[in-house]
């Protein structure tokens, strides 16, 4: 379980009172995977809504090139201390839709995902809390793509001349 003092110290949870947190953080344990660790592929369940404490993880997905050809993997995004990963953990169908790789040894706060939705029904104030945070961090990542898209079609646009 994680504190609540540790809980607190995360913008995720920056509006959400002490007596909220208190229901949370029994949902939550650390954990710690080494640098290289594959978490979770896309298409996986989503089992845990994450929040790292140290460390850093990309997010990525695979992208075919045609016959013949290897994949290509693309970095979608890095997620780093305090930042929040897996929100697919409450969100339907509950399947994650990139995969995430430590890029060094890393520690999370870990959400189981079926107890998270349990308390989002039973606790609709504190479920309004936690899908308004879920949404800054899709929100977010959405525009961390965006970047990364206009980017790579301004290279692509340039090196046709």
């Amino acid at each position: 379980m994680a504190s609540n003092r540790l809980m607190k110290d995360f913008t995720f949870f920056k509006e959400f009172s002490d007596e909220q947190i208190a229901k949370l953080a029994p949902l939550a344990k650390e954990e710690k995977h080494p640098s290289g660790s594959l978490l979770y592929q896309k298409g996986d369940p989503a089992r845990s809504l994450y929040i790292i404490d140290e460390g850093k993880v990309a997010l990525f997905m695979t992208t075919e090139m045609g016959k013949n050809k290897p994949p290509l993997q693309v970095t979608v995004d890095i997620i780093t201390k305090g930042e929040t990963m897996g929100w697919s953990a409450v969100v339907e169908p509950y399947i994650y839709t990139l995969a995430a790789r430590c890029l060094d040894d890393t520690k999370f706060i870990a959400f189981d995902a079926f107890k998270l939705r349990q308390l989002i029904d039973e606790d609709c104030a504190l479920g309004f809390k936690i899908m308004q945070a879920v949404s800054k961090v899709i929100s977010t990542r959405l525009t961390h793509t965006r970047i990364i898209l206009v980017g790579e079609r301004g290279l692509s646009v340039l090196t046709e001349y």
